[in-house]
């Protein structure tokens, strides 16, 4: 693993559970790991309702612009995380893979996806400590 590790987080919409996941590894995480989201099929917009949970914790992706999965960005991040993508993410020998099975906020309101939200704090937190990254708050 590189002094600082590349993350990139999937999901299909790349609208809310990797947009969640991405923030807070940022957060968290600092210039201490590099912070990377795409979806296999991107939505024009970040759900509203993850965008208002996460303001709620005080963390804005309202700006945030969903992405489309590249094969590059696979290929150059160190630890690939699918939440929900399927076979659509590319598999390359020597990166590790991880997926994080969580409901899909789309559709859903900010009561529903408060649960999502922590779920992926949590999940973040225990990244960085197999990272050997101490969270900075």
């Amino acid at each position: 693993m590189p002094s600082v590790p590349s993350v990139l987080f999937v999901c299909v919409h790349n609208a809310g559970r990797s947009q969640m996941a991405a923030a807070y590894l940022a957060r968290l995480g600092g210039d201490r790991v590099e912070v990377h989201s795409a979806g296999s099929a991107p939505a024009d917009t970040v759900n509203p309702a993850v965008a208002e949970a996460m303001a709620e914790v005080g963390i804005d992706i309202s700006a945030e612009t969903p992405k489309i999965l590249t094969t590059e960005a696979v290929r150059t991040s160190d630890v690939v995380i699918t939440m929900g993508c399927g076979d659509a993410c590319p598999y390359f020998p020597g990166k590790r893979y991880l997926d994080w099975r969580l409901d899909d906020p789309a559709g859903q309101g900010v009561a529903a996806v408060r649960p999502i939200r922590d779920a992926i704090e949590s999940r973040v937190r225990g990244l960085l400590a197999e990272l050997g990254i101490g969270p900075t708050e």
